[in-house]
C-alpha cells in the first residue's frame, strides 16, 4: 500500500526526491507516510476523509497566525481526485514526541505539569477565541448548536449500535443521551473553532525542555462546543490533570459536566466509526463494553 501512496505524491510533485519511507501505524481517518524522516504525509481512508482533509487545510491556514504552538504548515497537497489513495496533504515534521499519559505520570514535579497544562490551556484558549459568523463565512464552516449534534449522534447509535448492545446498555445509555439532551448543561453554550481530537496522540511535547512543541490532525476540528476539547484531555490524561487544566481555562468550571457527558460517548463513536466504514477494528473496540 504504501508503494502506491508513494506513486501518489510522486505523480503530483515529481521533483521531490524520495530516499526513504514508511508507514505511520497512528492513525483511525488516514494513512500517514513518513518520508525521508522529514515529512508527514496523510491520505484519507475513506470519501469522507477528504472533505475532511480540505477543511482541515483551510482551517490550518486560518489559525497559523492566531496560534502561539507549532502546527501543520501545510507545503504539499492534492485534492483533484475523489478516491481515496491519491488525495493527500503534506508537511515538515514538528519536532517532539506524542504526549502520552505515561510521560505525564513519569513527570515528578508538580510545578513542570502545570507548566504544561498551562501551555495547552493557552492553546486551547486561542482557538476557543475564534467564533462567530464571520469565520463561518470565511471557512465555510457550518454553525451547529452541540444540542442538535448529540441529537443526530444519539439517533445514529439507536439505529446503528443498539441492535449490538444488551439491553442494560442500551437503556444506559439512553438514560445519559436523553438527561443531557434534556437538561440545562447546553442552555448557554456558543460555538467556537475547536481541534475536535485533543487527545494524547495529537499533543506533541519535548521532554527534554517541557514544552508543549506541536499540536497535529485537525480533521475533526470546526465550529462546536468548546468542552468537547476537555474531553480528549479527560480521556488522555485522567481526572487529576484534567481538573489542573479545567481550572486554569476562564469558565471552567462552567463546562465540566459537558466535559464528562462528551467523553462518555467516545467509545460508542468509535464503534459508529467502525459501522459506517467498514473498521472492524474500531468497532470491536467500541462496542466491546456494551454487549
Amino acid at each position: 500500500m504504501k508503494d502506491k501512496l508513494i506513486v501518489s505524491i510522486q505523480k503530483v510533485y515529481p521533483d521531490l526526491s524520495i530516499n526513504d519511507y514508511r508507514l505511520n501505524e497512528i492513525g483511525q481517518n488516514n494513512d500517514v507516510l513518513i518520508v525521508n524522516d522529514s515529512l508527514v504525509f496523510r491520505f484519507p481512508k475513506y470519501k469522507s476523509g477528504i472533505i475532511q482533509l480540505k477543511r482541515e487545510a483551510e482551517i490550518l491556514k486560518y489559525i497559523r497566525t492566531n496560534v502561539s504552538v507549532s502546527t501543520p504548515d501545510l507545503i504539499y497537497n492534492f485534492f483533484h481526485e475523489s478516491d481515496p489513495g491519491k488525495v493527500f496533504t503534506g508537511y515538515k515534521i514538528i519536532d517532539g514526541e506524542p504526549f502520552w499519559r505515561k510521560s505525564l505520570l513519569a513527570i515528578k514535579d508538580k510545578g513542570k505539569v502545570i507548566g504544561l497544562a498551562a501551555q495547552l490551556i493557552a492553546f486551547l484558549a486561542e482557538i476557543h477565541s475564534i467564533t462567530g459568523e464571520k469565520v463561518s463565512r470565511e471557512l465555510n464552516l457550518e454553525i451547529h448548536h452541540p444540542r442538535e449534534e448529540m441529537y443526530e449522534l444519539y439517533e445514529k447509535i439507536q439505529q446503528k449500535l443498539y441492535p449490538f448492545m444488551n439491553n442494560v446498555a442500551q437503556e444506559k445509555v439512553s438514560k445519559s443521551f436523553l438527561g443531557f439532551l434534556k437538561g440545562e448543561a447546553l442552555s448557554n453554550v456558543q460555538a467556537t473553532l475547536i481541534h475536535g481530537d485533543f487527545g494524547a496522540s495529537n499533543i506533541l511535547w519535548n521532554p527534554g525542555s517541557y514544552e508543549i512543541s506541536g499540536i497535529i490532525d485537525f480533521g475533526g476540528s470546526g465550529l462546536g462546543d468548546p468542552a468537547y476539547d476537555f474531553a480528549g484531555i479527560l480521556a488522555s490524561y485522567g481526572e487529576e490533570f484534567f481538573n489542573m487544566c479545567i481550572s486554569l481555562y476562564p469558565g471552567g468550571a462552567e463546562i465540566a459536566d459537558r466535559v464528562k457527558f462528551y467523553k462518555s460517548t467516545f467509545a460508542l463513536q468509535e464503534a459508529l466509526h467502525g459501522v459506517e466504514n467498514d473498521d472492524t477494528q474500531a468497532f470491536e473496540n467500541g462496542i466491546q463494553d456494551y454487549r
